[in-house]
């Protein structure tokens, strides 16, 4: 045997190098994951309850800078982590129904987040990747506001502007327009982190001017859509007098003891009632509409006359329609959410059924294999979903509604906008989901309906059981608000408008093209990512039938 048939005896400083760069790597890996999660829990702060708008930029930042050159699984992993760090305090709310729904979504919302950020990767490797990044987001929260189970709106980079500059792009694309200017921002803040000396030693003073120029741009972008909004009151706008009444429930804690409520009727008929005094007292003005918000009555006052009659007598002393937040009988042993326009006179009429129905909330999906399981043996029958839009009309005021959940989702709104409607209701039923003063869930649905107002360019009204009700202006502010757990009725006199915004003549459009568009790219990424893969020899070998053969 020679040899160099012999074993080879290695020495220790050869083995050393190895153990250091695993450590490297557990450091670099610790860093990324620490920074993933520090976005996650940057973004949920920028939402209500705190409300830190500019951080809607700041922590998708951070992911976009550890998701650049890793390979799916790590993105994978990485995008998960800043989903558990973002949904599961932007959620917290449901905690109120028991940990396992809050659980559930959030790991939910998170894996569907990490698995649609193994494209990241690949797009940062394009020419300008700060746009397509932007786009990425767009298509993701275009993605998660339609599956699973018809989706899940919340969270949406839009939802946080209700009072930064952006939030006028909503009169331009709606909330996709209002992400996408966000979601720049963001991208191009990750470039400049990437560029920084620590970052990248081999950076050029070019490459740094590149991208410092490519945030302030996306700034600038930002706050141009303050020119956007529009105005609170113009000369000429036709106008309404409407009441808003919450007439509070029993604080509960479960969804059990919200199933056992049975005064919540009553409630809303006395406030209404002591309306009705005041009026004749010459403390409020006539309405030419009355809100009462979703749940309002929890059977079909149509068919029990012990709800019949206090709401016909109601409706007749305060002299107005009442819109009731009843639940109707429908198909089979269903049952339908909806809104029902009581007239003083002729009683029950027209009425708007939810499309939008929660999951494990109004229907359980697979009930006979879930149906049985925890706390959804308190919902016996699933709700029957509306089949579109209705507009309900009174007097000047032709009235769209978004019930409660619905307020996330552009289409529905839109199409109900598209009906002629020139005022937008969102009765709306918080009580199961608020704890104390924690008023999370009631004040991020405000920050919606108050992006509605400016995307369509009409005034909103938001009607709780016990709070937050409000008036929106068309511009998005609010201009009257009540407390939580107290019986209040707003009364406003309100514009009646029935121009359309750009983004409501647009629709979807908007959100489509960006969508393809990061669809487009994240192919362009992935065929660039296999060439440069590829080993050199294979990339230069000719074709053959050359001269070289």
């Amino acid at each position: 045997m020679t040899t160099t048939d012999q074993p080879t005896r290695t020495t220790g400083a050869p083995e050393a190098e190895p153990t250091g760069r695993r450590r490297r790597l557990d450091r670099s890996t610790l860093t990324a994951g620490a920074t993933a999660a520090a976005g996650g829990l940057l973004l949920a702060a920028a939402f209500p309850p705190l409300g830190w708008w500019p951080l809607a930029a700041v922590g998708p930042a951070l992911l976009l800078v550890v998701l650049r050159r890793r390979r799916a699984r790590a993105a994978f992993a990485l995008g998960t982590v800043f989903g558990l760090a973002f949904f599961g305090p932007h959620l917290v709310w449901l905690t109120n129904l028991g940990p396992l729904p809050w659980a559930a979504l959030t790991v939910i919302q998170a894996l569907l987040l990490g698995g649609l950020s193994c494209a990241v990767p690949v797009l940062t490797r394009l020419p300008a990747w700060p746009l397509w990044a932007a786009a990425w987001w767009v298509a993701v929260e275009a993605l998660r506001s339609r599956v699973p189970l018809g989706g899940f709106p919340w969270g949406r980079l839009a939802f946080s502007q209700a009072d930064a500059p952006t939030l006028g792009w909503a009169a331009i694309g709606g909330a996709p327009a209002v992400s996408a200017v966000v979601a720049l921002a963001a991208a191009c803040l990750a470039a400049v982190l990437t560029t920084l000396p620590a970052a990248a030693p081999t950076a050029t003073r070019r490459g740094r001017a590149v991208a410092a120029t490519g945030l302030l741009a996306a700034l600038a972008t930002c706050a141009a859509g303050a020119a956007f909004l529009p105005a609170a009151a113009r000369s000429g706008d036709e106008q309404a007098t409407v009441a808003v009444v919450q007439g509070n429930v029993p604080r509960g804690r479960t969804l059990e003891e919200q199933a056992r409520v049975r005064q919540v009727a009553e409630n809303h008929v006395a406030a209404t009632r002591e309306l009705a005094a005041d009026i004749q007292a010459g403390r409020a003005p006539q309405p030419d509409l009355v809100l009462w918000p979703e749940n309002a009555t929890d059977r079909d006052p149509r068919e029990d006359p012990t709800l019949r009659g206090p709401i016909s007598q109601a409706a007749a002393e305060v002299g107005a329609p009442i819109v009731v937040g009843a639940i109707l009988d429908g198909p089979g042993d269903r049952i339908r959410n909806a809104s029902l326009l009581w007239d003083p006179e002729t009683g029950p009429g027209p009425y708007y059924t939810k499309q939008h129905l929660v999951p494990f909330g109004e229907y359980i999906p697979a009930r006979g294999l879930l149906g049985g399981f925890g706390d959804l043996q308190l919902i016996p029958r699933d709700f029957a979903p509306g089949d579109g839009p209705v507009r309900l009309d009174v007097g000047p005021v032709r009235l769209a509604s978004s019930i409660c959940y619905e307020v996330a989702y552009d289409g529905q709104v839109r199409e109900a906008v598209r009906t002629g409607a020139n005022l937008i209701a969102v009765p709306t039923n918080n009580a199961t989901y608020m704890r104390d003063d924690n008023l999370a869930q009631p004040e991020q649905q405000l920050a919606m309906s108050r992006l509605r107002a400016v995307e369509h360019d009409r005034s909103v009204l938001v009607a709780s059981t016990t709070g937050i009700s409000a008036v929106i202006a068309p511009d998005g502010s609010v201009t009257a608000a009540t407390g939580p757990w107290a019986r209040e009725v707003l009364t406003a006199t309100v514009p009646l408008r029935t121009d359309t915004t750009l983004a409501t003549r647009l629709g979807a459009v908007p959100e489509t093209g960006v969508a393809l568009a990061a669809a487009a790219a994240t192919a362009l990424g992935v065929v660039r990512a296999r060439r440069e893969r590829r080993p050199p020899a294979d990339r230069t070998a000719p074709e053959p039938g050359s001269a070289n053969d």
